[in-house]
């Protein structure tokens, strides 16, 4: 596959310049007044930020692509799909109040936020996915298709499960419906090691679909030395959907996905779903570098960036932007007392990291992904090329 081309901006500015202008700037140079925007419906996909974390992407970014869009012709909106689990965006109610507190209302943005899947996530398209090998047809929320073009404007970060979160699961796991959400995440589900549960129920207050209980006792050791006896977490498998946010809320590590493959399963259909959203009309691609949490933003905090801020990426590629952010993370050195750094720490001393991937940022923060996974998949369908040519703006 031919080399692409992937347009980047570092963070300084002086007098003459400031941000939001370097972005308009980026995303000029990049071609993206290349595409035919008169009178066209423009769905600029974005996380819109759960309540409670900050990392998210100011709406700032947003009013350039939408001034941007509106310039040439365009008719453009901001768009998300509502989340399988309990929290501010489960629902379009619930999901545009969130929206409006983060700042993504028509004052700050210049337009509309609607949520793609609807009123309760059911509101999709099936789409074909060309050359899928995971999934056949994709749920995709219906007014991200309805679209004439689509532009991500991602938050580039790490992630729990899909080791980043980059371009393509801001598309492909954000662009699918509550539907196509279980499908990703259902590869593999995850199970409880009774001997690390202490019964704090922090998994049971997560789950969006009551797979947790709690009857069976089980023997805890606390920090003092003592024996007492809990009641340790059970998962109905019928009941849960793979989402794994019990797996992030667990601070005892005590619960684990199913099966090895499943990440890797979990990356191969978010690449799929990517193609999906993107495949038939045009698209284009920025993502931010800044705040890179080391989990997604729809974790209800937002830990401390694992790397110092690093800058804006802009392309038709949705791969190459993403394998260009990876690099250039991965080129930085880690901050200290991030969870970057005590995972190492952690991974060291136990003698459970190898040369390999010792200056894998990603791997390192959550040793059970597998990010090279999506990559390679998405190269393999037709997605983009992770060969990419640098181009400083």
């Amino acid at each position: 596959m031919a080399t692409s081309k992937v347009y980047f901006s570092d963070l300084r500015t002086h007098g003459k310049t400031n941000l939001p202008k370097k972005l308009d700037k980026l995303v000029r140079k990049a071609g993206i007044e290349q595409i035919d925007f008169e009178n066209k419906y423009v769905a600029i996909k974005m996380h819109l930020g759960e309540p409670g974390n900050l990392s998210y992407l100011r709406p700032n970014y947003a009013r350039v692509i939408v001034d941007l869009v509106r310039e040439l012709g365009g008719r453009p909106f901001i768009t998300d799909c509502n989340t399988l689990y309990v929290g501010g965006r489960k629902n379009a109610l619930d999901h545009l109040d969130s929206a409006y507190a983060n700042g993504f209302n028509p004052f700050q943005t210049g337009c509309h936020t609607i949520i793609a899947d609807g009123l309760k996530g059911l509101d999709e398209v099936e789409v074909l996915v060309v050359g899928g090998e995971y999934v056949k047809n994709a749920k995709i929320g219906r007014a991200l298709m309805d679209a004439d073009i689509v532009i991500s404007l991602t938050h580039f970060k790490g992630h729990e499960q899909a080791g980043f979160g980059g371009c393509m699961k801001n598309l492909g796991m954000g662009g699918g419906s509550r539907a196509g959400k279980m499908e990703q995440h259902a590869a593999g589900k995850p199970s409880v090691d009774v001997t690390k549960c202490i019964g704090c129920r922090q998994c049971s207050k997560i789950c969006a679909h009551d797979a947790f209980s709690f009857d069976e006792e089980g023997e805890h050791i606390g920090a003092d030395g003592r024996k007492r006896i809990v009641h340790v977490a059970n998962i109905d498998h019928n009941r849960c959907v793979g989402c794994g946010r019990c797996i992030a809320a667990c601070n005892q590590d005590a619960i684990k996905p199913g099966y090895d493959h499943a990440v890797e399963v979990l990356n191969y259909k978010i690449a799929e779903y990517t193609k999906a959203v993107v495949d038939g009309r045009p698209s284009f691609h920025i993502s931010l570098a800044i705040d890179v949490s080391p989990n997604c933003d729809c974790h209800n905090e937002n830990d401390a960036p694992i790397v110092g801020d690093i800058g804006m990426f802009a392309s038709f590629d949705p791969v190459a932007i993403d394998q260009a952010c990876i690099d250039a993370v991965l080129a930085r050195p880690a901050l200290p007392n991030t969870e970057l750094t005590e995972m190492r720490d952690k991974l060291e001393a136990a003698g459970e990291l190898d040369e390999e991937h010792a200056h894998d940022h990603f791997y390192v923060t959550h040793p059970d992904t597998d990010w090279k996974s999506c990559i390679d998949h998405a190269e393999k369908i037709g997605l983009g090329s992770h060969e990419y040519e640098l181009v400083r703006v």
